[in-house]
Parts: structure tokens; C-alpha cells; sequence
């Protein structure tokens, strides 16, 4: 599977997701490990088969093999941490923002890609998961790096693409 075989999968009324994917793969704002990472790692943010089968087919000879390990490494982190930092952003007793979390998170010091595409990728799958104070975080990480609005934008929208896809796919097979 591909990028091509996802649009193809996805159905009528989902269009505009379909021109979206295929304005995203086009992006220029990120260069390739960064765009094709973003895809990969919200693919496996989202745990849609489909999405993550296409995904892994379309990146497969666009990533370095350190790459795709780091975008599933994102993902997985980042599956535990948006559900961390999101509890001690929401929760009233602040206690818990001063607490250490007590969790191991060495991949995001040694990610096997530059530190800042890590960050991008972990950028995304915080929006995708829905975690305000990861988002913060990576956000303030990645201006430190560089980073335009506009590439961090173009993460973000990577991710809502894929989840919406992921989602769509979802349903459908749920109907189906």
C-alpha cells in the first residue's frame, strides 16, 4: 500500500482529506525525513491499520531506516506522555506539575534523528493525541530550533489529515 491506495480507500464524501493528502505529500516547507516522518509517526498515533499500512508503504524508501524508528518511537512516547501531561494540565491540584513523573522517556534525549525532526514529530502526534501541554513544550523546543510557523503548522496538519483519514477508514470498516 501507498498514499495512492489510502486516497483510493477513502470514500466519496471524504474528498477533500483526499486532496489534502495529496497537497501535504507535496509539502516544502519540511524536507523529506521531516514531512515523511510526520506522516509515519501520526499514521501509528492514530493504530489504523490501513493508515499505518499505507503509510509505512509510501515512507518505506523515503526514510532511513533510523528515521521510520524514530517516528514509531515518537508515537509510542508520545502515546504515554500526551496522556501524562494532559492529566497534569487538566487536573486542579497542581502539586502534580511539581512532582517528577517517575517515567522513562531516554528515546527523546537519543532519538536516532536529529533532535528538532524528533520534536516536529512529536509535535504532531501531541495534536493528534490532543495534549495542549506537550504541545507547549514541543512548540517552544522547536521555535529554539528554528522552526517557522509555518513548518510547525504544516505538522500539525499533517497530523488532523492523517487522523481524519485514520478516523474516516475507521468508520467505514465499522459499517462495512
Amino acid at each position: 500500500m501507498n498514499l495512492e491506495t489510502l486516497k483510493t480507500a477513502l470514500p466519496d464524501y471524504a474528498k477533500d482529506l483526499k486532496l489534502n493528502l495529496g497537497t501535504l505529500s507535496n509539502e516544502t516547507s519540511l524536507n523529506d525525513q521531516q514531512k515523511w516522518g510526520t506522516f509515519l509517526a501520526c499514521a501509528f498515533a492514530t493504530g489504523e491499520a490501513k493508515t499505518i499500512h499505507a503509510l509505512v508503504g509510501e515512507t518505506m524508501d523515503r526514510l532511513s531506516p533510523e528515521a521510520q524508528k524514530a517516528a514509531k518511537a515518537a508515537a509510542s512516547i508520545m502515546a504515554m506522555n500526551n496522556v501524562y501531561y494532559r492529566f497534569t494540565h487538566l487536573v486542579h491540584n497542581e502539586v502534580y506539575r511539581t512532582t517528577p513523573a517517575k517515567l522513562r522517556m531516554s528515546v527523546i534525549g537519543a532519538p536516532g534523528v536529529p533532535k528538532p525532526d524528533f520534536e516536529l514529530y512529536c509535535m504532531a502526534v501531541s495534536a493528534v493525541n490532543g495534549c495542549g501541554a506537550c504541545m507547549d513544550a514541543h512548540e517552544e523546543e522547536l521555535r529554539k530550533a528554528g522552526f517557522t510557523t509555518e513548518q510547525i503548522q504544516a505538522s500539525v496538519r499533517i497530523g488532523a489529515v492523517v487522523n481524519a483519514v485514520s478516523r474516516t477508514l475507521a468508520a467505514e470498516a465499522a459499517v462495512s
